[in-house]
């Protein structure tokens, strides 16, 4: 079958190439954008949620917003050639664009980076072989652009994190002292101040995000997922993510409102039960680019400026969205595809079947697992010291690690999560990221959350019956890796307490 409003579609100048995680209402794609003339070309293909075995909120998501960007589209009055999933024989997003090439007979295409090195490849490839011009447009999305990390990097011969922050700060103008040179607070950095835990008492009460009620568009998508994705992993009963610039908005406001001024202290801190606590569920609205970066930093800035949040909690919130997000795209681009494979731990281990189902009499990683499965999402804490730790202590193959994390987790796009799996949960890059690997024992997850009350297994145990998996596996790593970094300057310590 031919795609939606094919028929309409005549005289092509530019076919304007619109992905799932480009629906950025003022992509320099849409620039100069003649509706007599040109047409946005979009495709829903199973492909992209069976490559990997993707979580049922996740291909929702992607399928509601990309419906809600075509009708906003179509409003505006621009053609839109909109291929809806099973409405056609092409398994494939270049299988797909090369039939409506042919059909269509643009003049032209014009597109920004896809977020995906394998989509990059396929469509370039279908591109190249149909002989059509094609532009490639700056992606105005994004704070730093590919060529200014490079240029970062090869200039100090790194790639830290650290330098790149603040070479962006700086460049940028972003919580700098009217002096221009002073950050903000006297420091660059209150990481130290971002580490606080709930003790006993626990959290208490933390207004829950603000909820988005379901249109009749992403209900009849929730149900086309359930008849053709029924083996997927995750339900979608808490299906509940902003669909809409407008709704992404909703969520800033409202993440600003009641959450941002204990988000520094408490961004590293888990509890049971407790899915989102003050963190601002804004990735997947920005890795879908509904709302902007320039955005978001701008409103967390603004609200320190008015008293509303103190300094630890808005520089520890931008340098998750300025510092880690844009460093990490930096990285994959700059190191794709060759980090894909890369194993520097030599990790050989299957994914346990645990992290499909749940089940597992560890409570912290029932409670994150679980978690996952139910909503599609985790913080960073969650994923990097619990899911990502366990996995990297049992010795995972990287890649299956990356796999699942692509899968699972509704805010995944491969540009953001490869880089921060793979090098800061992993250390299969050797370093590039990360200067040591990010393990820890059972006691670290002790500390910061309330998951090991009434769990069988004592963190504070490595051998015996009641040892905790953790703590046992992470002597474990500790011994397996001595030769290679017990004089390491940053991580010997760790491999003194060994002896």
């Amino acid at each position: 079958m031919a795609p939606e409003a094919l028929e309409q579609v005549n005289a092509v100048r530019t076919l304007v190439i619109v992905l799932g995680d480009q629906l950025d209402r003022e992509s320099a794609a849409l620039d100069d954008f003649d509706p007599a003339q040109d047409c946005i070309w979009m495709a829903e293909v199973a492909n992209e949620s069976t490559h990997v075995w993707s979580h049922k909120q996740r291909i929702s998501l992607f399928l509601a917003a990309m419906r809600r960007f075509r009708d906003d589209q179509r409003e505006l009055g621009r053609r839109v050639a909109y291929r809806t999933l099973y409405s056609h024989p092409e398994s494939t997003l270049g299988d797909a664009l090369r039939a409506d090439l042919g059909m269509l007979a643009p003049c032209g295409v014009r597109m920004v980076r896809p977020g995906d090195y394998r989509v990059q490849a396929m469509l370039n490839a279908v591109l190249t072989e149909s002989g059509v011009a094609v532009k490639h447009v700056p992606d105005r999305h994004f704070l730093v652009s590919i060529g200014q990390f490079s240029r970062g990097a090869d200039e100090r011969n790194s790639t830290r994190l650290e330098h790149f922050y603040r070479q962006a700060r700086v460049r940028l103008g972003i919580l700098r002292e009217p002096d221009g040179k002073s950050p903000t607070g006297g420091s660059w950095n209150f990481d130290r101040k971002n580490r606080g835990t709930f003790g006993r008492e626990g959290p208490g009460q933390i207004a829950h995000p603000v909820s988005f009620g379901l249109d009749s568009s992403t209900r009849e998508v929730l149900a086309l997922v359930e008849t053709h994705f029924h083996s997927h992993p995750g339900n979608q009963a808490a299906f509940d993510w902003p669909v809409t610039p407008a709704q992404a908005r909703s969520a800033l406001d409202d993440f600003i409102e009641y959450r941002l001024g204990g988000f520094g202290r408490y961004q590293d801190a888990m509890w049971t039960g407790e899915t989102y606590l003050y963190h601002a569920r804004l990735s997947s609205s920005l890795n879908l680019k509904l709302i902007s970066p320039r955005e978001v930093v701008q409103a967390v800035v603004e609200a320190y400026r008015a008293g509303r949040a103190p300094i630890e909690a808005v520089e520890g919130f931008v340098r998750q969205v300025l510092g880690w997000r844009e460093y990490v795209r930096g990285l994959y681009w700059r190191h794709m595809p060759e980090s894909l494979d890369e194993n520097a731990l030599g990790a050989h281990a299957d994914l346990p079947r645990l992290y499909w189902t749940g089940e597992t009499q560890m409570r912290c990683l029932s409670e994150v697992i679980g978690q996952t499965l139910r909503t599609g999402y985790a913080h960073h804490i969650q994923r990097l010291m619990v899911a990502g730790l366990f996995a990297q202590l049992l010795g995972v193959r990287p890649r299956a690690v990356h796999e699942w994390f692509l899968a699972v987790y509704v805010d995944a796009v491969e540009w953001v999560e490869l880089p921060n799996t793979l090098g800061m949960s992993q250390y299969a890059d050797g370093g590039r990221m990360a200067s040591k690997p990010y393990v820890a024992s059972g006691r670290y997850i002790q500390r910061m959350s309330n998951y090991c009350q009434g769990c069988r297994f004592d963190p504070g145990e490595s051998t015996g019956d009641r040892a905790c998996p953790f703590t046992t596996l992470y002597w474990n790593f500790l011994l397996e890796h001595r030769a290679k970094f017990s004089r390491h300057p940053r991580a010997a310590l760790q491999w003194r307490s060994l002896d």
